[in-house]
């Protein structure tokens, strides 16, 4: 930190890793106290809405995949400050804090979760298949959603709103084809994406090290610059993204980051997650880098807020999630007739065949 005067601080950050790149991302950054409040607000309702989650899940009320993002907030808290909601996003199925961080509310997330009408899927998506403005998922597929982003990334460049894509995927598929295929196009028709690689150290239950010859991520755009950042530190992340952002919006086409992180929940809610890692070792991180108490000490040491401005703030997402949950166990289920609703958007009524030739269901747009 360098001073802190009334409602605003200045801290000196780490520098990130840099490839192919002339400058890196600011280090001296500043950090209103409303900023500082709101990003620990919204870290700590996807900390909360993730711990609800495992409990109605070992509760039988949720069902089927699931895969937490408690510990990785920084990451999308981070990315969501240093762009704007006019931009485009796109992840895999570790996806419900940034359904949130994108405009979702935590009553449409977990009533999503345990299948109910008030879903913002409708009930029809779970876990794995969220979606909302300008947030295209929710990709049950490894690596299959790099390539749809590179995609909006051309719609971008095509529409010329200034617009940009970013593109997340995991440690564990960034050794797919698919991906390399879309650097390819990405840097022979400069789009402006962003290429996002959240390394939480473990492809389902395999460490990077013995799943990749180069754990170097930000690398492995070869011929496009890449950053390596602080996934734990959610100025970091801010400060990295805007980086990127600019480099898109100039035209210079697209760019690679890789947040170095970590995920405390097992790859799904089927995996313990400590049969590959020790216990100490998933209690080491969460001493000395939760991205939340980082985040609170940054605040407290600064006097930007009271122990007790943040405890109420604790209190209201305590609540907000609790009150979410009681929605999401006591929402109906969509009925049989909705099955087949939504196929296309603005398409006059239409038959849809059942699972034999002789039942039909109707979808309405």
């Amino acid at each position: 930190m360098i001073s802190c005067p009334y409602n605003l601080c200045h801290y000196i950050m780490t520098k990130c890793d840099i490839h192919k790149l002339d400058e890196a991302p600011a280090t001296q950054v500043v950090m209103t106290r409303d900023e500082g409040l709101q990003y620990y607000r919204i870290m700590q309702t996807i900390r909360r809405m993730e711990l609800k989650a495992d409990q109605l899940y070992k509760q039988k009320i949720i069902r089927g995949f699931c895969h937490l993002y408690d510990g990785q907030e920084a990451c999308a808290v981070g990315i969501e400050a240093g762009i704007n909601l006019t931009d485009h996003l796109i992840t895999a199925y570790r996806a419900h804090g940034y359904t949130y961080t994108r405009g979702g509310t935590v009553k449409e997330i977990m009533s999503e979760l345990t299948g109910r009408r008030g879903g913002i899927a409708k009930g029809k998506g779970g876990s794995m298949h969220m979606y909302t403005k300008n947030f295209y998922g929710g990709n049950g597929i490894v690596g299959a959603q790099v390539p749809l982003g590179a995609g909006v990334a051309l719609a971008c460049k095509y529409q010329g709103k200034n617009e940009l894509s970013v593109s997340l995927y995991g440690d564990g598929a960034a050794n797919q084809g698919q991906i390399f295929e879309t650097y390819n196009m990405a840097a022979l028709w400069k789009l402006p994406a962003i290429f996002i690689c959240e390394n939480n150290r473990y492809g389902m239950g395999t460490p990077v090290e013995r799943s990749a010859a180069s754990t170097d991520y930000y690398k492995r755009g070869d011929y496009i610059p890449g950053l390596r950042v602080d996934g734990m530190d959610v100025l970091c992340v801010r400060e990295a993204t805007k980086f990127a952002a600019d480099h898109c919006r100039a035209g210079k086409g697209p760019i690679l980051m890789e947040l170095q992180t970590y995920r405390y929940h097992g790859h799904s809610m089927s995996d313990p997650g400590v049969s590959y890692r020790t216990r100490e070792e998933i209690q080491e991180v969460r001493g000395k880098s939760d991205p939340i108490s980082l985040l609170k000490d940054r605040i407290l040491s600064n006097n930007m807020a009271s122990v007790e401005e943040l405890k109420e703030i604790d209190v209201s997402v305590r609540k907000e999630i609790e009150d979410a949950a009681q929605f999401a166990t006591t929402d109906p289920e969509p009925p049989l007739e909705e099955l087949c609703n939504h196929i296309f958007k603005n398409d006059p009524p239409m038959e849809v065949r059942s699972t034999n030739p002789w039942i039909k269901l109707k979808s309405v747009s």
